[in-house]
């Protein structure tokens, strides 16, 4: 079975809960398709299937590209980290001049190309860890990504350089352990409804900050 047939087969179209506007392949329950992946695991060495949800912090960066899509009009952007591909999505309708989207799980991609397909959009691909990459963009948006002290501490002396060459930084967070504490400015809050299969809470409250150079 290829990627694609995989995701067809474990996922339904659905939506995420405040961003109706963008049709994803989503898992309707948990448990299967965490085995169901688990399987694969064996066979691929993939990763567990976060890119099967709509996180919190991708859904409010979608949000707030949709509602003000003149914050991404015209720009090149990089949805790190983009588990399905839902902040990739949105700012390409929001005008954007070109959307990559950077994952290491080829399930992630593979997830990701299937959404913008659905939406009708063309999303740039990039498979591998593009940390320490030079810059070559001017929004880099990140959903979620400081959950672990491991990834934290992986790519946060170089979202900083990314700043220092010239790029803004979102960072859409959850109230996540690790999210660093200096250097941060508020861009927009909001509540994001969830499930108690994914987090301890039904709602997650979600801040996008701006990250600045300096630590």
């Amino acid at each position: 079975m290829d990627a694609e047939a995989f995701l067809r087969l474990h996922t339904r179209p659905g939506f995420a809960a405040i961003v109706p506007e963008i049709a994803l392949h989503l898992a309707s329950e948990i448990t299967p398709i965490w085995q169901a992946t688990e399987a694969w695991l064996v066979e691929t060495g993939i990763e567990p299937p976060f890119w099967a949800f709509a996180w919190p912090g991708s859904q409010a960066l979608a949000r707030v590209v949709l509602d003000q899509p003149a914050l991404v009009a015209g720009k090149r952007v990089l949805d790190f980290a983009a588990g399905c591909g839902l902040a990739a999505i949105a700012c390409v309708q929001a005008g954007a001049a070109s959307v990559e989207a950077a994952e290491i799980d080829p399930l992630a991609i593979a997830a990701t190309l299937l959404n913008a397909r659905t939406n009708g959009v063309e999303v740039m691909a990039e498979t591998r860890d593009v940390v320490g990459d030079a810059c070559r963009w001017d929004l880099i948006l990140c959903g979620d990504v400081c959950y672990e002290a491991p990834m934290t501490g992986h790519i946060l002396p170089w979202l900083r350089a990314m700043v220092a060459a010239g790029a803004e930084v979102w960072i859409a967070d959850p109230g996540r352990a690790y999210l660093p504490r200096a250097g941060m400015e508020v861009v927009a809050a909001m509540t994001v409804p969830t499930t108690l299969e994914l987090e301890n809470t039904l709602t997650r409250p979600v801040t996008i900050y701006r990250l600045s150079s300096a630590s």
